[in-house]
């Protein structure tokens, strides 16, 4: 297992050893069609798992691998709605029969006219069942039940990253179903610096429209459908799907490689000073190591606090403070309690009282009605 010990001061590119990723790839691999192939000899049932050892049935095929990235402080400092992308070498989704939703920015009918035109690839074109910009998809799906029956309706939905950031609160059960959330893509030109009108409003010309050309958004479509997704979180563990158990162990080993760099170089604080250990791992199995770092701290005169210092006391004295409040609101509400349990009590004695009057003057008039009644029918 390769492992590194590095100085602060030195932010060097991170990069796994790709033998030590095909190692761990392989050995992976092989337990997991080994734990079911044994589960279907133990069932009394007929299984599909009891196929050759060259045929990958369905649960193995489906099983995915995750890469996990801890790191040494939070990788972010907020969660993150919009996930990041890498772009793997052997690509995630490979089945040609999932349905694709584009949400788009403004106009809807610019995109639906690029989806349709003959530079778009006819097989990625039989895959995209609708194309909305957001100002429709807003209108249209308004209830909940029009968006669940949108997310039943397609399979991947890929959103425009000008428009991405507005979905979570218009549309709010993409993000309740973890395995549909939309996957940002680039659909519009970078606009050139331009330095004279630099933090000016500039008229924006209705009419102009900001697209890429047809070949480019294709592209865009194709990588991104099979790109790995990283969802950013304040969090010092980073899980990251790589691969399934269907893959071969070079080329889940290669995916590995790739997204194990990125991730350090791009998103690591500190780069490769921030990363902690990495390790590969399937859904019930153990983490088999790749890289673990000799060093506990990125710096350790700031990241650890001494017991009894000056720091550690300011610490305690602000949780304090934030609790001073809620100490004194569940002291008032403990003594307020007993007074209006009283109060209560004695509002139903009154109560009682008035009832008990109430009742003794109708059993009087109806003891006098009776006696009159007995009275008459004598005479």
């Amino acid at each position: 297992m390769a492992s590194s010990s590095t100085t602060v001061a030195k932010q060097a590119n991170f990069a796994i050893d790709p033998e030590q990723a095909l190692k761990a790839s392989k050995a992976l691999l092989a337990h997991i069609k080994k734990t079911a192939k044994d589960n279907a000899a133990s069932s009394s049932k007929k299984n599909i798992l009891e196929a050759a050892d060259d045929e990958q049935s369905l649960t193995v095929a489906e099983t995915p691998i995750w890469l996990t990235v801890t790191t040494k402080r939070h990788i972010h400092d907020s969660k993150a709605l919009k996930p990041n992308k890498i772009f793997l070498p052997h690509p995630l989704n490979t089945d040609n029969d999932s349905t694709i939703c584009l949400i788009v920015s403004e106009p809807q009918r610019h995109y639906k006219n690029v989806v349709a035109s003959e530079e778009f690839p006819e097989e990625l074109r039989k895959r995209i069942t609708r194309v909305i910009d957001f100002k429709h998809l807003t209108a249209k799906v308004k209830q909940y039940e029009a968006q669940r029956k949108l997310l039943l309706e397609h399979d991947i939905f890929l959103a425009d990253d000008r428009i991405i950031n507005r979905l979570p609160k218009a549309i709010s059960v993409f993000y309740k179903n973890t395995t549909k959330r939309p996957i940002p893509v680039v659909f519009g030109n970078k606009k050139p610096k331009d330095d004279a009108n630099k933090g000016k409003k500039v008229k924006k010309n209705p009419d102009e429209i900001n697209c890429r050309p047809v070949t480019e958004v294709a592209a865009e479509i194709q990588k991104a459908i099979g790109a790995a997704l990283v969802n950013l979180s304040p969090s010092n563990n980073t899980a990251v799907k790589v691969g399934y158990a269907s893959m071969s162990g070079k080329a889940l080993s290669e995916n590995i490689v790739k997204v194990a760099n990125e991730m350090a170089n791009k998103y690591v604080p500190k780069k490769k000073n921030g990363v902690k250990s990495i390790f590969v791992k399937g859904p019930e199995t153990v983490a088999l190591p790749i890289w673990q770092d000799a060093e506990l701290w990125v710096d350790a005169e700031t990241d650890v606090i001494a017991k009894g210092s000056e720091q550690a006391k300011a610490i305690e004295a602000r949780k304090e403070q934030a609790n001073v409040g809620k100490k004194r609101k569940s002291l008032d509400a403990s003594e307020e309690e007993p007074k209006s349990k009283k109060a209560k009590k004695d509002v139903a004695d009154g109560n009682d009282d008035k009832l008990d009057k109430q009742i003794a003057e109708r059993k009087s008039k109806l003891r006098n009605a009776k006696k009159a009644a007995q009275s008459a029918m004598e005479d």
